[in-house]
């Protein structure tokens, strides 16, 4: 097999499953393998990981007793070893010869009087009728009734709405997903999940179930990637691994990348990592060059992203391994009072990169904002507005007395007073009565004549 590599540049995520793939599809089956003949039990493949993070782990289910097994005197039912097809001639030839005696069917006994009119038989015709009356005289042995075992692998096909269509099973369909986990466990290949649960083990350990087309994928907390500093000791550690299980939380429902580290075919159990995955996207994007020896992420290139968590004023994005977090201001050029009204987790946005940071494989920073990627048109709604008129809008923050309000044809205003007995708070309606535009800034400046709703 050859290694086919992609020049060309990439924009968006798809692009991970083209250059992130080493191997081809064909399954390529490792010689360190060695025998998949035992099988163990999730915790024994956690286990594994611990002691040795670069040891690969593979097990499959037990080898079913061979032919020459059942000869050497094993105690097997003759009824597993019956084949669904008719045995043929030399087959029926050779169950004839060691039929016992005692289960032949008694020959018919020939009458003097045949015998004799056979005698006054001429030669030819005393031949073809022995030979007639062997053939027919000849006794067949039947062959042995089906079991239960070979009926179920005989099954009925599924009667389809379309002619000549096939229908899968629940069955079937594991079975092919099971394949794939299989096949990208062999050939190093990342998949893509979605983060679905955390569970917390009885010795304490924190677990990440990925939900992967019906199957758990199970990831380490260590092996999540999510660095905060140097990991500390006694309470100090305590307090990371509260914070770690925060972001894990708010991480719900993000899609993520991670390759396949042990399988037990047995339960149909996997141990993944997302770290690997990550280094692995980091050395393609941002280390290794193209063709031209242009980095695939540079700073002023424009990247497809997958959003991870949403805060009220921040959002935390994953830019092909690499992790990044853009504030509110950054996330549009009109006021945003909370990025869950905009974005959710598991999306995937456009932005724009500002600056990039390369000291190592596992020392790799950016900086992005996603306002950049779109036109300002700002001064463009400014026109839109006049003074001594009143426009609706929502109230998006209030600090040091300052009402900062996002107008509904898009004007960023800024209120120093309100005329309602009541104070405004965040995610209020209330009405803007614009004094003064001010083009520098790109706002307009006024005055909060009611409160339409309050957001309580």
């Amino acid at each position: 097999m050859t290694k086919k590599k992609n020049e060309l540049e990439i924009t968006s995520l798809e692009s991970i499953e083209t250059l992130a793939t080493v191997d081809d599809e064909t399954v390529i089956v490792p010689a360190e393998h060695g025998d998949d003949s035992h099988s163990e039990d999730l915790n024994d493949l956690l286990a594994a990981m611990d002691k040795d993070p670069e040891e690969e782990m593979f097990i499959t289910e037990e080898v079913p007793i061979s032919g020459d097994a059942m000869l050497a005197g094993e105690n097997i039912s003759v009824s597993d070893n019956i084949e669904s097809e008719p045995p043929t001639g030399e087959e029926t030839a050779s169950a004839e010869s060691e039929t016992p005696a005692d289960l032949e069917p008694p020959k018919p006994k020939r009458s003097t009087r045949k015998k004799k009119a056979a005698e006054d038989m001429p030669a030819e015709i005393s031949s073809k009728a022995s030979a007639e009356s062997n053939s027919v005289e000849e006794p067949v042995v039947p062959s042995a009734p089906p079991t239960k075992r070979a009926a179920k692998r005989k099954a009925v096909p599924i009667l389809t709405i379309e002619a000549h269509s096939e229908a899968e099973t629940r069955e079937s369909m594991e079975d092919i997903i099971w394949h794939e986990i299989h096949n990208a466990y062999r050939t190093r290949k990342m998949l893509t999940g979605t983060l679905g649960g955390i569970e917390q083990t009885d010795n304490g350990k924190t677990l990440v179930i990925v939900e992967y087309k019906g199957f758990r994928i199970i990831i380490p907390l260590k092996e999540m990637m999510i660095n905060l500093g140097r990991s500390p000791s006694g309470a100090e550690y305590d307090e990371l691994i509260r914070r770690q299980n925060k972001i894990l939380g708010n991480m719900l429902g993000a899609e993520i990348d991670f390759m396949i580290k042990g399988i037990d075919s047995k339960t149909r159990s996997v141990v993944a990592s997302r770290q690997e995955a990550m280094l692995k996207k980091r050395q393609i994007f941002y280390l290794n060059t193209d063709a031209a020896g242009m980095y695939r992420i540079y700073e002023g290139r424009v990247v497809q992203a997958r959003v991870i968590a949403v805060a009220e004023k921040v959002v935390r994005v994953e830019v092909f391994g690499v992790e990044c977090s853009i504030l509110a201001r950054d996330l549009a050029w009109d006021w945003i009072g909370d990025a869950h009204e905009r974005f959710s987790v598991g999306d995937q946005i456009l932005v724009h990169v500002l600056s990039v940071k390369r000291e190592s494989l596992e020392d790799i920073s950016i900086m992005a904002d996603v306002k950049s990627v779109s036109e300002d048109q700002t001064h463009e709604n400014l026109k839109k507005c006049k003074v001594q008129s009143k426009y609706s809008g929502k109230v998006t923050d209030v600090r040091r007395g300052v009402v900062y309000v996002r107008l509904t044809n898009g004007v960023n205003g800024v209120a120093h007073s309100c005329y309602d007995r009541r104070l405004p708070g965040k995610k209020d309606d209330v009405s803007f009565a614009v004094t003064r535009i001010d083009e520098e800034r790109g706002v307009a400046v006024g005055i909060i004549t009611r409160i339409i709703k309050q957001h309580l």
